[in-house]
């Protein structure tokens, strides 16, 4: 076992979380704002095509949600192999990961046949229908690099770091800006694709992430010191762990990606508009969501990495820091959406129709508000969920969140539909509450501190004194105490 590997700065303090979170941010706002720049392009191109974009890319994102989730706690193994300074079995772990990624994208070929099925049965427009097929299957077909690059980004994030991923984030969102215009509209000698180019821009953006990634892991000092290649053979063990614990994260994802794909299916059946208009509201929703999710994994890379380390009071103090930036974040775009909503609009019906786009926007609107409401708990779902499954606690997750997706906001949104005709202000009204519950379950969870005890790495046998007459359990605690005064200290 390697010594204790520590962060630049100070542990348990504000500094910490945002050298760690603040280019995690920038690289989760960046994916938001491809998601954003695909959608802009596509309403500009037609209705039907923002339409069919949000139902075939959740029901791809259901398809590949259980490998996804599995793929991304990836990330918890690597911090907390990394805390106890076991740098080889971070290295093995990203290979185990590595492995299910590309198993699993060749099984995501074979729903590409059934594309036209899986859409004729929501019973869309006819015309929508057509391009949500023919969008999920191309995203189907470039399912192991979407999940790969999620994977190989796990072995920079959980070490703390992040800017490696931001970069190539950044460049992955350029590449998929440059051809999602040239593929949609037919610009630069491209061909002229309309929705079918948005999802192949989309492939490439994450292929190109996918090359810089393992370029990266040809460098040095990820070849010595972390011995990435040598480790990089199947280790039935540590994969079958892997699967104990991202398990239940994959089967997490899937419940509320799936909670969410059905919610929006209903959605569509109320109405062309009305499925444009979620689609859009969800978008805008993306621009606060999606970046502070780059708090969630920077909190659980730092709770992953103090239980490594086996110092759970620093996890606590980093935690309540993160909520209370992300619960700010989120307030000042609920006031965006409440105040300020033809600001955030005025991209989108630029180029658009304003025949078209007038009764769209009057219910993104009202939307808005809901979103509004719910933002703050969000906040809380995101940076306390994130903190406990950085511990281990994935079972409560899986479970709570999978009861609360469908019984709190799919099975209302579905009675409303069969028996009132379809009402989009019950369906939105019971997205609002789900959110709000879950925000303040996983609060509950943290506070009781369970997770506390929890951890995904094997027991190592107890290391030799690491200071005059103490023991390596006793300088941990006495490093905690110290971490815990000094900033108290520095702050007056």
């Amino acid at each position: 076992m390697q010594p204790h590997r520590s962060l630049p700065h100070q542990p348990g303090t504000f500094r910490e979380l945002w050298a760690v979170a603040i280019p995690l941010v920038l690289s989760s706002g960046s994916l938001s704002l491809m998601h954003v720049i695909d959608r802009v392009f596509l309403t500009w191109h037609s209705t039907d095509a923002l339409a069919a974009a949000m139902p075939a890319g959740m029901m791809h994102w259901t398809v590949i949600s259980v490998v996804l989730g599995m793929v991304t706690y990836v990330n918890t193994f690597v911090a907390q192999y990394d805390g106890a300074g076991r740098t080889d079995r971070a290295a093995a772990a990203v290979w185990q990961g590595c492995y299910l990624s590309l198993f699993s994208g060749v099984l995501f070929l074979f729903v590409v046949g059934f594309s036209d099925e899986i859409f004729a049965l929501l019973k869309h427009a006819a015309s929508v229908q057509r391009l949500e097929a023919q969008y999920f299957s191309i995203l189907c077909v470039g399912s192991a690099p979407v999940t790969l690059s999620c994977c190989l980004s796990c072995f920079f994030s959980g070490r703390g770091d992040t800017k490696t991923v931001m970069y190539v984030n950044l460049v992955a969102v350029a590449v998929n800006g440059v051809l999602a215009y040239g593929l949609i509209f037919g610009k630069a000698g491209l061909p002229q694709l309309g929705i079918a180019g948005a999802g192949l821009a989309t492939v490439f953006a994450h292929l190109a992430a996918v090359a810089m990634y393992v370029a990266m892991l040809l460098r040095r000092r990820e070849r010595i010191e972390y011995g990435f290649w040598r480790n990089r053979g199947f280790d039935r063990e540590l994969f079958g762990r892997l699967l104990r614990y991202g398990l239940p994260t994959g089967f997490q994802y899937f419940a509320e990606i799936s909670g969410f794909t059905v919610f929006i299916f209903l959605v569509g059946s109320i109405g062309k508009n009305e499925l444009a208009a979620t689609s859009l509201a969800f978008n805008l929703n993306s621009l606060a969501f999606i970046p502070m999710l780059g708090v969630g994994t920077a909190v659980m890379t730092l709770v992953g990495r103090r239980i490594g380390e086996q110092r759970p009071a620093l996890a606590v103090r980093t935690t309540w820091i993160a909520f209370g930036l992300t619960a700010t974040y989120m307030l000042a775009f609920a006031a965006v959406y409440v105040f300020l909503p033809n600001a955030v609009l005025a991209l989108y019906s630029l180029q658009g129709s304003a025949e078209d786009f007038g009764p769209i926007r009057e219910l993104v609107y009202m939307l808005l508000r809901f979103v509004a409401l719910y933002s703050f708990f969000d906040a809380m779902a995101i940076v306390f969920g994130s903190a406990v499954r950085g511990a281990g606690d994935t079972r409560f997750s899986l479970v709570f969140t999978a009861i609360a997706g469908w019984s709190l906001m799919v099975v209302p949104t579905a009675i409303a539909f069969w028996f009132y005709g379809g009402n989009l202000t019950i369906g939105w009204g019971a997205c609002s509450v789900y959110v709000t519950v879950v925000g303040l379950g996983f609060l509950w969870r943290f506070q009781a501190g369970k997770w506390k005890s929890m951890r995904v790495i094997e027991e190592t046998p107890t290391a030799a004194p690491t200071s005059i007459g103490q023991p390596h359990f006793v300088q941990h605690a006495a490093t905690e105490t110290a971490d815990m005064i000094e900033p108290t200290i520095a702050s007056r």
